[in-house]
């Protein structure tokens, strides 16, 4: 049962909500709609200062913390129960400086107004591909998305992040102040404090990008599987690409009416170069193994990163597991062939992010980055389900697939933003005990007593060794 509060916190310009006001079921819903979790007190922050109000609030009456960004974790750790919300969504303001090409982002901002901020100046900042997706929580764990092979990810194009610790202070946290601090938020999540800051640098991109999307059916066996493998090894600079696996074709305008629901896999490949270039590339995958259908066009950045919104749409039944794959080895593909068959909900999928280019041009010991820096893919098995029975049907899918998957995989660690269960040696097997080692470290500095602790947790170096 929720505690009932005196809404009252001193230093405090926001709004709080508890149980008892009429916004606090809106105000507690996250993205994942099989979350229910009833928060005790929700502050609804305008302000660095107002955050850290709220902390220094919640120590003084005993509750627990979570904080809640663009509430787009599948685990819905945005609102823990029984807990004070540290809710950011009134803090979504972005500026952009188009000269020097900086972007200021606060913390409660979604990847959508990031978007329309920087592309007004034909700039971009790598980030993801849901545009409701929030910047801090998928910038602290990391950050991959359609810019990733051209400039890294969101965390190898950060300048600074303002935290406000667990104690209250808010500090800036860069190459030149609090090092440690900026070392451990680059892909350590959100366990060191509350982001109520981003700095970036953008890149040119756009207004327009080429898109090509081809899709085979099942019944066209393994080779589709092997030619997306041979296309992405191959792949020239200035493209990306998603693979959409175990998928059913959406009753899209871009899909001919008698695929509508097709199960299958689907290759998106997006150029930002020239449209000629990009078109021969698709022509030339068209070619090697005919898809049940396919289609180029350009479109707006701001239109590719809002494509697959409706893939996972707010208030959606979710459940997901990932890993990292080396590579689609035939041993993989075998599996992913194998469950294809056996999923239940026609929105449920696997999507696989190759990461490779920039992204291995950083040293891995650079960042706090869950998972080595050398050509990989994340495959990423996710139950979308639109009732309890499909949610059910589909978690158990999910969970043998991975579990079939994980021979053939680095470990049974993945990418941190995809973690959904507290689970301390998938988290250790995510860094690796050398980078687990200084987080926990780090940790007991800016967060001795594990206040944030609703995340793919690393626990303080003294608790650590106590467990």
């Amino acid at each position: 049962m929720s505690q009932q509060l005196e809404v009252s916190i001193p230093d405090f310009r926001g709004q709080l909500i508890s149980p008892a006001d009429p916004e606090y079921d809106t105000a507690r819903a996250v993205w994942n709609g099989a979350i229910d979790h009833r928060p005790a007190l929700i502050a609804q922050c305008l302000t660095a200062e107002d955050i850290a109000a709220a902390l220094r609030y919640a120590r003084t009456v005993g509750l627990e913390v979570s904080v809640r960004g663009g509430a787009h974790n599948f685990a819905g750790n945005a609102v823990w129960p029984d807990a004070l919300t540290i809710d950011l969504s009134r803090m979504a303001r972005v500026e952009v400086d188009p000269a020097e090409r900086i972007v200021r982002c606060q913390g409660g901002a979604l990847l959508a107004d990031l978007d329309a901020a920087t592309q007004e100046h034909g700039l971009a900042v790598p980030s993801g591909t849901i545009s409701h997706t929030g910047v801090g929580g998928l910038t602290l764990g990391g950050g991959f998305g359609w810019l990733t092979r051209d400039h890294g990810l969101s965390i190898d194009n950060l300048e600074s992040v303002r935290m406000v610790l667990a104690d209250g202070r808010i500090v800036d946290a860069s190459t030149h102040a609090n090092q440690d601090l900026f070392w451990a938020v680059r892909g350590g999540g959100g366990n060191f404090g509350v982001a109520a800051e981003f700095t970036f640098r953008a890149h040119p991109v756009g207004p327009l990008v080429n898109l090509g999307l081809l899709f085979w059916s099942l019944d066209q066996g393994t080779e589709p599987l092997q030619l997306i493998r041979a296309t992405l090894a191959e792949l020239p600079a200035g493209n990306n690409a998603l693979v959409g696996l175990t998928m059913n074709a959406p009753p899209a305008p871009f899909v001919p009416q008698q695929y509508h629901f097709a199960p299958g896999h689907a290759l998106i490949l997006v150029g930002f170069g020239g449209a000629g270039e990009h078109a021969a590339l698709v022509e030339s995958v068209r070619a090697e193994l005919p898809p049940l259908f396919s289609f180029a066009t350009p479109m707006p950045f701001t239109a590719l990163q809002q494509m697959l919104d409706d893939a996972a749409p707010p208030g959606i039944l979710a459940y997901e597991r990932a890993l990292y794959l080396d590579d689609l080895t035939d041993e993989a593909i075998a599996v992913i062939a194998e469950f294809s068959t056996r999923k239940s909900s026609p929105m449920s999928f696997a999507p696989a992010f190759r990461l490779d280019g920039a992204f291995t041009d950083v040293d891995d010991s650079a960042t706090a980055f869950g998972g080595q820096r050398r050509d990989c893919y994340v495959l990423n098995t996710a139950c979308i389900a639109q009732s309890p029975e499909l949610l059910e049907a589909d978690t158990a899918w999910v969970r043998e697939f991975w579990q079939a998957l994980v021979p053939h995989a680095r470990s049974t660690g993945s990418y941190v933003n995809f973690m959904v269960e507290e689970d301390q040696a998938r988290i250790l097997a995510a860094y690796g005990p050398e980078k687990y080692q200084r987080l926990a470290a780090i940790k007991a500095d800016y967060d001795p007593e594990n206040m944030f602790n609703h995340n793919a947790n690393i626990k303080p170096a003294a608790a650590a060794r106590a467990a």
